[in-house]
């Protein structure tokens, strides 16, 4: 029976009420010695005490996912299953709110067990009356490795420069999401290993966060992903090994799509993980590239090399190529003006949903 499911935490329920039942039937009327009936009695205090106790331990882990298995629990993880990691269930995460609208939460994913920070910001429409029953594309932008969320909000001018190319009409209304993609500082270049499932995290978990607490479209075509240097190759890699959940993406300077030795030492896991690789497999997304003629850590050869693996039904836009411009933040807001703009035009538009049910999002102090 699982430590965090539902029927253990029932079944505790259970024994506590029944040690209570049973303390007070039985009371009076434990035969024996008096020695006996009260060694007896402190026992089924005991018991009740104990059971009561596992019931609101049970129910702190599983609020706070501070084991989320026996073998979590007991330290009986020997390191060759999937790595485990504390924090809230998606359905108790709760945000905080920034000055800036930002919001900000930490929570364990469901499938892949790996817990870490996300970044929500919502448009301004999302607070109107007349949106009140409107749902939202989603952009999700990925950071680089070394990085963190806050990456985007400290380098990228998150959320005034997208405010602004919303305000000017340049991109559409939009929920933009900005998950941690190296939970617990464990880079597999967003890629599922076999104790580290971070693509899992960034495709199931992060989105399944999102749609449960956000008023989103949950279509493919309603999200976009966009990412620079490693979070760029990510971003197209994802696109590709899961359509169904991101129809678009876009890369910034981003890393060999051919995959780095150095993250995946595993050959095969390496290709499979390539995006050069997965294009053989003609995912039905749509891709955009963009870099600098003069960044030797993203070459123009780089994005040439995907575009040639590219078949239809995956396209591939012309590639965006800055004559100037290094492997920096600068380079990269330079870039903002096209790849937002792109990103948006192959999102859905924003639009009321009947029969959705009603979406709270949960904020703290």
């Amino acid at each position: 029976m699982s430590l965090t499911g539902s029927a253990f935490y029932y079944l505790l329920i259970a024994a506590t009420v029944l040690a209570v039942v049973g303390t007070l039937v039985l009371w009076s009327r434990i035969p024996g010695p008096s020695p006996l009936r009260w060694f007896s009695r402190v026992v089924m205090i005991a018991l009740c005490q104990v059971t009561a106790i596992a019931v609101v331990a049970v129910w702190i882990n599983n609020s706070y996912g501070l084991y989320s298995s026996w073998n979590d629990l007991l330290g009986d993880d020997n390191g060759s299953v999937t790595a485990a990691m504390p924090g809230p269930p998606a359905n108790r995460a709760v945000f905080t709110q920034a000055s800036d609208g930002i919001l900000d939460t930490y929570f364990r994913g469901k499938y892949s067990k790996l817990s870490g920070e996300v970044l929500v910001w919502t448009p301004p429409q999302y607070d109107e009356a007349q949106y009140k029953s409107y749902r939202f594309p989603v952009m999700m932008l990925l950071h680089g490795v070394p990085g963190s969320p806050s990456s985007w909000v400290e380098g990228g001018n998150l959320p005034t420069s997208i405010a602004r190319l919303m305000a000017s009409g340049a991109v559409k209304p939009a929920i933009v999401v900005i998950p941690v993609i190296d939970p617990g500082g464990v880079d597999t270049d967003c890629s599922d290993t076999p104790t580290h499932k971070n693509a899992t995290w960034l495709a199931k978990d992060v989105p399944q966060l999102i749609n449960n607490q956000f008023r989103t479209l949950t279509d493919a075509k309603a999200w976009g992903i966009m990412g620079f240097s490693t979070g760029g190759l990510c971003s197209v890699k994802l696109s590709m090994q899961y359509p169904g959940t991101f129809a678009s993406a876009v890369a910034m300077d981003p890393d060999p799509f051919s995959g780095d030795p150095s993250v995946l030492a595993d050959p095969e896991l390496r290709k499979l993980n390539s995006p050069l690789w997965l294009a053989r497999q003609k995912p039905d997304v749509s891709l955009f590239a963009a870099t600098s003629a003069q960044d030797r850590f993203s070459p123009v050869s780089n994005i040439t090399a995907l575009q040639n693996a590219v078949q239809l039904p995956t396209t591939m836009a012309p590639p965006l190529v800055l004559p100037d411009g290094g492997h920096n933040w600068g380079t990269w807001q330079r870039m903002f003006p096209t790849v937002f703009p792109w990103l948006s035009d192959h999102l859905d538009d924003a639009r009321a949903v009947a029969g959705k049910p009603k979406t709270t999002t949960k904020i703290g102090r």
